[in-house]
Parts: structure tokens; sequence; C-alpha cells
């Protein structure tokens, strides 16, 4: 355990961007709630309720775009950047396996970057929240300080955590893959393959399967591990200048998490990537510095 917990460490020490990244999205959030010319007047038929709601997952998917971003460059960077400044000479001198090594940087990627994200979002969340109300009154304050809104976003972070670290395993080993094997030009290397193999299947073959594969693994998430059909009957829609706005009744019901946890393409690509990581710990074990 200690052991994990002084690579985990050593992950922030040797990339700072973990956690810079997003205390600069959370002052700049601040800063524009703070001096940003924004109308603050809640349209007259949008309940305070659905307006917290918006204002909520509006921050907190701000930072979990940017935190998918960075974490796949994280995975993509990690092995091969301690062969290239021959660090892995170093690690591979000391009682650490090739193994924890791998999966204390897998741990990084896909459980400690979300965690440092939703700690900086809760906090931006809650200063804004303040900011705001003062700014717009209690019009606007009512909408923002409810507590179940609160604690459902808190679930509603874990429970983005726990699912697409389930779900995009087997595109974090393969990242870990390349970047455990490439000499140089990792970015390249990880496109390269599956462009191949949609280009040979279509030359080939004249089917477009790995495409799909691949596309409802990138994106097959969101309608699995949610609710996002507004005709189901768990949306309330709101008409506000012409524009319709749609809001869920509340976030419990926005979970999906009997659909997702049931799914087999959940477990089969949990097993691939499982796969795909021992293929990522075995190639660190062969490879050493560039």
């Amino acid at each position: 355990m200690n052991t994990t917990v002084w690579l985990v460490r050593r992950e922030f020490w040797e990339n700072r961007a973990i956690w810079l990244i997003p205390a600069v999205i959370g002052a700049l959030l601040v800063l524009a709630s703070l001096f940003g010319k924004v109308n603050l007047n809640l349209p007259a038929p949008l309940p305070a309720h659905a307006f917290g709601q918006l204002f909520m997952v509006t921050v907190a998917g701000t930072f979990f775009a940017v935190m998918s971003i960075y974490a796949t460059w994280y995975l993509l960077d990690c092995l091969y950047a301690d062969r290239r400044d021959r660090s892995v000479l170093f690690w591979k001198s000391l009682p650490i396996s090739d193994t924890t090594t791998v999966l204390s940087k897998l741990g990084t990627a896909l459980i400690v970057i979300p965690l440092v994200y939703f700690a900086a979002a809760d906090a931006t969340t809650l200063l804004m929240a303040f900011i705001v109300s003062v700014r717009g009154g209690s019009t606007i304050g009512a909408g923002v300080w409810h507590l179940d809104l609160w604690v459902q976003l808190q679930v509603l972070w874990m429970y983005l955590i726990v699912t697409t670290a389930i779900w995009y395993l087997p595109l974090a080993g393969y990242l870990l893959i390349v970047s455990a094997w490439a000499k140089r030009a990792v970015m390249l290397w990880s496109i390269l393959p599956p462009l191949a193999l949609l280009i040979a299947e279509r030359w080939f073959v004249g089917t477009h399967m790995v495409a799909r594969l691949l596309w409802e693994r990138m994106v097959g998430w969101v309608p699995l591990a949610f609710h996002v059909n507004p005709g189901d009957g768990l949306w309330v829609t709101t008409v506000v200048d012409n524009d319709t706005i749609r809001t869920p009744q509340s976030l419990w019901s926005f979970l999906n998490v009997t659909g997702f946890f049931s799914s087999p393409e959940t477990w089969l690509g949990a097993a691939a990537g499982a796969a795909l990581i021992i293929g990522a710990i075995q190639l660190r074990l062969r490879r050493t510095e560039i």
C-alpha cells in the first residue's frame, strides 16, 4: 500500500499539470462569475431548481471535458516519458515491479486525476454559487442553494468516475501499450493502427465494423449510463424565449445504474481492457530507455 501511495505521489511531482490545470480553470470561472457581463436575471418560465441543475452540471461538465482530454494525454505519455528521460532505468533498479508501476499510472489516470478535478469542480461551484447569488439576488440564490442538488452533484461525480473507469478501460489499455512501445511520435502511433484497420476493412471487406465498434466505445457510454431520451418521462421541458430547455426531474432519475452495470458491453470491454493492460505490462518488462 505504501508503495502505491508513493508511486501516485511521484506522478504528482512529475506531472504538476494534474492539479495546475483544474486550478487555472477554477480561477478563470470564478473571475468570470465576478467580472463577467452576464445577464443574471432568471427567466420567468425557468424554475429555480432547474436553473440550479443547469448551473451545477455546466460547471461540472467544463471540468469533465478538460479532464477527459488531459487524462488521455497522460496515459499516452506516462510510460513513454519514463523511457525518453531514462528514469525507467532508476525505477527498474528499485524493488518495484513493472506491474505495480503500470497499475499505479492506470489508477492515476482513471481514479486520481478525476478525483482532483472533482475537488476543483466542487470548490469552484461553491465559490461561483456564492458570487452569482450575491450578484443576482435572492431569486438566483434560491436556485443554486439547494442541499439536494449539492448531494446529487457529489453522487453524479462519483458515478462518472466509476463508470468511465470501467467503460474506457480498453482505451486506457491501448494508450498504455502505445506509450510503452513507441520510440517517438506517440500521438501519431496512437492514431495510425486504428486508421489502418478502418482503411483496410473498407478496401478489402467493404464493411464498417471496426468504425462502428470504435464509435460505440467512444460515445456509447452516455446513452448506456444515463437516461438521455427526453421522451422517457424523466425530463421536464421548459420554453424560454422560444428556446426549449430540457432538464431531468432529478439527477437521481438521470442515472441509469442498472442499465450500465447489467450490460454485456460494459464487461466485455472491461475484459478487453484488462488484456490490453497485461500487454502493456509485458512491454514495460521488455522495453528500456529510448
